[in-house]
């Protein structure tokens, strides 16, 4: 069976793929692909869920806030990247990510935050900032403060989803409570964004693909990693996105492999591995409770 950690991984691996199937797939509004994304992920993972016969956890603030979680970091990303660009914005959202998770987590879960972690996440968060070269992006205060959100919002659903792992609930259930009450929500968003491109064979294509892989699979997977790891370990493990999308953008799309590019994909690769080298060892909070233990 695979490691918590190798399973944060692969799910990253997969988040990773996103910006390239984007790129080779149809021109289209890039908030009706991110909200499409969400939908057909959503309806996949309560499909998932229903199939194995697990049961979701019941409506609850901590449920919706999970939704909202979601939403909000969709929606604040491509506000983002629309005033700052996409390189900019994806480092300050990213790197935002871990170390908001890692105080959250300590606030709402008690998780403990070790200097290894600490450590690794400014390695990482390091290498991110180089793998985003010079991306002709701007630094526009409202898209920075955007960004910020968007990162607090992917830190929140990360907090929040291993608050009711340890209460009990199974991570498949997590994932299609928050995911398909994200996909309700984003359903008048698709619509007002222009859900026209999923007429043509490519869109649809593209719009499956994005909801089966870099959703379900990867947010079924992150999930049950997260089950035996801190928020903030998770979340910087899931800094190898970046590094997937830079090597898929070298060997897929014929983009330039720079020395800059280089030294980045290395700095996140050690934080990896000093994560990695700590071993498997207990995390404050991560047993989970009884089966059928109330939500908070």
């Amino acid at each position: 069976m695979l490691g918590a950690r190798t399973q944060v991984l692969l799910a990253a691996v997969c988040f990773g793929t996103t910006g390239t199937a984007q790129a080779l797939g149809p021109a289209t509004s890039p908030v009706a692909v991110g909200a499409a994304r969400i939908v057909a992920g959503g309806a996949l993972l309560v499909a998932i869920a229903r199939a194995m016969g697990v049961r979701m956890p019941r409506a609850s603030a901590t449920v919706l806030a999970i939704a909202g979680a979601i939403v909000v970091y969709q929606l604040a990303f491509f506000a983002a990247v629309t005033l700052t660009g996409v390189a900019v914005g994806t480092v300050v959202a990213i790197g935002t990510g871990p170390a908001v998770a890692g105080l959250l987590g300590r606030l709402v879960n008690g998780e403990r935050l070790s200097g290894r972690w600490a450590f690794a996440t400014a390695c990482a968060a390091a290498g991110v900032l180089l793998l985003a070269g010079d991306g002709g992006g701007t630094v526009d205060p409202g898209g920075i403060a955007l960004a910020v959100v968007a990162g607090a919002g992917y830190a929140a659903c990360t907090v929040l989803s291993k608050r009711l792992l340890v209460s009990g609930h199974q991570p498949e259930g997590v994932m299609a409570a928050g995911f398909g009450g994200a996909a309700v929500l984003l359903v008048p968003v698709l619509l007002v964004a222009g859900p026209g491109f999923l007429g043509d064979p490519a869109g649809l294509s593209l719009a499956l693909y994005l909801g089966a892989v870099p959703t379900a699979l990867a947010y079924v997977l992150f999930s049950r990693g997260l089950r035996s790891l801190s928020s903030g370990e998770t979340a910087t493990l899931v800094l190898a996105e970046p590094l997937t999308a830079a090597l898929l953008g070298i060997v897929a799309l014929g983009e330039e492999a720079s020395p800059a590019v280089a030294a980045g994909a290395a700095l996140v690769l050690a934080g990896l591995v000093i994560l990695a080298a700590g071993g498997r060892r207990a995390v404050a909070g991560s047993v989970p409770a009884e089966p059928g233990a109330a939500v908070a």
